[in-house]
């Protein structure tokens, strides 16, 4: 996980109270690296500003990802959130609001919430901002989820163009790499989420020069 520049970009300091509750609270950033393969994972959907746009360029591609959804985003938009998986991505949990979990009242029906929507058929769970609590990270096991990380970003909550966004993922693509990006900016400092949709192409292509597959966790 690098740092960037930018206005709301974490900083170094936060990064390292991430990794350090990384260590304390083990989860999924890389996947095993063989054949070629990395992930492409899309946070806080879904949103009909991006998702569409994000589906379109992935089918475009013949690339499967994984979205951590967001249960208030589900109950708002149920049939984007079936169309996800209809089109045969991964779907995991991201809460049922957008919220840090040190300041959950009841971690666990903010889980349970979310996977009650979401469903069970991919036991995957994101925390927002990558932070578990002590409470909610038992939980989360607790309810047979898997919690994963990420190993690469594209700061894509920022208010930042297309091209940013892919330079910044392209850098860190390698096998077993674990891309985060977000299909809705209801939880960002930007106005809309289209601008990652637009970067995609971008960043499959490269993907393909390298010989690398974008498969669903």
């Amino acid at each position: 996980m690098r740092a960037s520049s930018g206005p709301g970009v974490p900083s170094h300091q936060q990064l390292l109270e991430t990794l350090e509750r990384w260590r304390r609270f083990p989860g999924m950033e890389r996947m095993e690296p063989g054949e070629g393969r990395f992930a492409l994972t899309f946070d806080d959907g879904p949103d009909p500003d991006a998702t569409p746009a994000v589906l379109d360029a992935l089918d475009e591609a013949g690339a499967k990802a994984t979205f951590f959804l967001v249960g208030e985003q589900v109950q708002d938009h149920r049939e984007l959130a079936l169309e996800v998986a209809q089109r045969g991505h991964t779907v995991g949990v991201h809460g049922w609001r957008h919220v840090e979990h040190d300041g959950l009242a009841d971690p666990e029906g903010d889980l349970s919430g979310v996977l009650a929507v979401v469903g069970a058929a991919s036991p995957l769970a994101r925390p927002p901002y990558g932070r578990f609590s002590e409470a909610s990270y038992a939980i989360c096991l607790g309810l047979g989820l898997r919690p994963v990380y990420w190993s690469g970003w594209g700061c894509d909550w920022e208010p930042i163009p297309a091209q940013r966004i892919a330079e910044l993922v392209i850098r860190d693509l390698a096998p077993g790499a674990i891309v985060l990006l977000h299909d809705s900016a209801r939880y960002a400092y930007r106005d809309s989420a289209l601008a990652t949709a637009e970067a995609l192409p971008a960043v499959l292509d490269a993907a393909r020069e390298r010989g690398l597959e974008p498969v669903a966790l």
